[in-house]
């Protein structure tokens, strides 16, 4: 199935929500959370990497390897390379994003892996590792054979967008645990922190949507394309 408008189109407003999305992290890491660190006194610090890199490794990142293979006007294979290449850095900087959380909790003396936000974060983490080395061994590297890779291809894109809303969805489930959680320490619930993490989640998932659109809409026509042969 594919929508009746061209991808590019949406691809430029998926771009542009992208950036508006990491800038809108970094204000609210930076200048309502105080920054970033990876050993300081205010644990907080560390835990604002959490956050940051989830948004820019599996949301931005991850979206724009997906995005990569159907709208650049390259060669077949070197959208795959890009495609790969994306998504290796998506997965490094999310599990370093984990790390993060982890790290935080350990030292705050905060328990670990108890919230469905975790849950199903360990679970999308898990499952991006498993689609990235299987696409690795079968589409790129040894390869496998063109009957394998061919009935493999309609598997990869659908678990690999299923994956991706899942981190979507999951990246607003955290927005809205660690909302909570500050709004329960004090913070004004109609206060202007509070309006920005709420916006930021809305524009998270608005650039997952146009994400998914640009996938399902009319690649460019002179593009030798599509998830058909990959």
């Amino acid at each position: 199935m594919a929508l009746g408008v061209p991808s590019t189109p949406l691809t430029f407003v998926a771009h542009g929500l992208g950036v508006a999305a990491l800038v809108l992290v970094l204000v609210w890491s930076i200048h309502f959370r105080g920054g970033f660190a990876w050993e300081a006194t205010n644990k907080n610090l560390i835990f604002n990497l959490h956050p940051f890199l989830m948004v820019l490794g599996l949301i931005i990142l991850g979206g724009e390897a997906i995005i990569s293979y159907k709208s650049l006007p390259l060669r077949k294979d070197v959208k795959k390379l890009v495609h790969l290449v994306l998504h290796a850095i998506a997965l490094a900087l999310g599990i370093v994003g984990i790390c993060a959380a982890f790290k935080n909790h350990n030292e705050s003396g905060v328990a670990n892996l108890y919230s469905l936000h975790s849950w199903i974060g360990i679970g999308v983490i898990c499952l991006y590792g498993i689609q990235w080395i299987y696409g690795f061994l079968v589409f790129f590297y040894p390869k496998g054979s063109p009957g394998l890779r061919s009935k493999s291809v309609p598997w990869h894109v659908i678990l690999g967008l299923l994956v991706y809303v899942l981190a979507v969805g999951n990246a607003t489930l955290g927005f809205l645990e660690k909302l909570t959680f500050l709004e329960s320490s004090g913070l004004e619930k109609f206060g202007s922190e509070a309006f920005l993490v709420n916006f930021t989640a809305l524009v998270t998932i608005l650039f997952g949507v146009f994400v998914i659109f640009s996938v399902i809409s009319q690649a460019p026509v002179d593009d030798d394309n599509s998830y058909s042969e990959i």
